[in-house]
């Protein structure tokens, strides 16, 4: 791994590798707190009386810090190849198992310690169209409180290629099967009106603090025309409220930015290509959002979650430069927090996770992408409102086309590739 310090000069020349004379990385990777795993230890004593009948007991805990040794290094623990195309790495809330979906439409459990289960937590293949790399099943989440009400959230393709978000429910007789029947769709989309193309549908899905479920929604392949409207699903990123009184339906939130006119209600931030992945840092209350570039470049954008409205930029712009027309006014826009050329093998970001996990709590705080065609991966460090550092993690890198990651009920990292893989990352001390 190499560390780039971020200069004022690199995040005024939109903090490109070649800026201010080239990457000065240096090898850093012991940075941050390593004292993050401590035991606890139990004792139990108590008093006699002359009859024999106890009279007291009391109960001490003793809780030691052990320091962890200096991180070295990250590395894959490969957990399985030869996959059929993972897209999606999802985990219910303090639910140890890992569920992983395929762009086919099937979804299917990881055991830590033991495997793959052989039978399918649920398989709707013959409900997802998945004819172009981009459909398929794309996006997973499970509610806050899946382990009361057995609810997940399913985004992909349907028969007639329209996007669809559905809700289904756990089996009630198996935890490790869902019900196929108790399937409600929330809404489907047909490609915007202009477009013939079959790209551009995102489809990520994350639960915030706020107990609302957040969407990413691609352009359509449209995004002349769609990229800067707020009055539809596409380019956009959605917002809404799942905890409505009728299975298959939703609300709005209140306090969402076009709840009182000036677009559709459900959008929460909008100006964005083909956001393939968001992520949720609760800690700080941030959303992260990776956005598929046209030609020149990737970026990474990050808000607050208080502040809906945003607008990205595109298409008025790629990552910071003007797009259409080349001489367009910013005013108003956020642009990208990082941003990438397609130089050097470049071709897609594949968006990812902030780390909060236990095992490497050096990395806390640190957002992982990686670009889908050259295989690297990346991190960057954000914080009060700048970007202060950037980790290339060749360590991990140059395995395959990175479709997703995810994280599991601790927080640790995972990553599936186009190819097939599905890993661990754990650290090396």
């Amino acid at each position: 791994m190499t560390r780039t310090r971020i200069t004022a000069c690199a995040l005024a020349l939109a903090l490109l590798a070649s800026a201010c004379g080239g990457d000065t990385s240096t090898d850093d990777t012991s940075q941050g707190d390593t004292s993050g795993t401590t035991t606890t230890t139990e004792a139990t004593t108590g008093s006699t009386d002359a009859g024999g009948s106890s009279t007291t007991a009391a109960t001490t805990t003793t809780t030691t810090t052990v320091p962890l040794e200096p991180l070295r290094s990250i590395e894959l623990e490969v957990l399985a190849t030869g996959l059929a195309q993972p897209t999606v790495i999802a985990s219910p809330p303090d639910d140890p198992r890992v569920f992983v979906g395929f762009r086919g439409g099937v979804i299917r459990i990881y055991e830590p310690g033991v495997g793959f289960r052989d039978e399918p937590f649920l398989d709707i293949a013959d409900r997802v169209s998945s004819n172009g790399i981009e459909q398929g099943l794309l996006g997973l989440a499970f509610h806050p409180d899946y382990a009361n009400n057995g609810r997940l959230f399913i985004y992909h393709l349907d028969r007639d290629a329209k996007r669809q978000l559905a809700e289904y429910w756990v089996s009630a007789d198996d935890p490790n099967k869902a019900d196929r029947e108790a399937a409600w769709a929330l809404f489907d989309r047909s490609q915007p009106p202009g477009s013939s193309d079959i790209r551009h549908y995102a489809g990520g899905l994350v639960f915030g603090p706020d107990g609302y479920l957040y969407i990413s929604s691609g352009d359509g392949a449209a995004g002349r025309t769609t990229g800067q409207s707020t009055d539809d699903y596409f380019g956009a990123i959605l917002r809404i409220d799942v905890d409505a009184d009728e299975p298959g339906t939703f609300t709005i939130p209140e306090d969402n930015p076009f709840v009182d006119g000036g677009g559709d209600a459900a959008v929460f931030a909008y100006g964005l290509r083909n956001p393939w992945r968001i992520a949720i840092d609760p800690v700080a209350n941030l959303l992260y959002v990776a956005d598929v570039g046209q030609a020149a470049s990737e970026e990474v954008n990050v808000m607050g979650l208080d502040a809906g409205g945003t607008n990205f930029g595109w298409a008025t712009m790629e990552g910071n430069d003007c797009f259409s027309p080349r001489d367009c006014d910013k005013t108003g826009l956020e642009l990208p927090l990082y941003q990438y050329s397609h130089a050097d093998g470049n071709c897609s970001i594949t968006g990812g996770v902030v780390y909060r996990g236990a095992a490497i709590p050096e990395l806390h705080g640190q957002y992982f992408f990686a670009d889908w065609c050259a295989g690297w991966v990346r991190s960057i460090t954000y914080e009060d409102g700048e970007l202060v550092a950037l980790d290339n993690w060749s360590s991990i890198s140059g395995n395959g086309s990175i479709n997703a990651f995810g994280v599991d009920s601790d927080g640790e990292m995972y990553i599936v590739t186009h190819e097939g893989l599905f890993a661990k990352i754990v650290p090396v001390r």
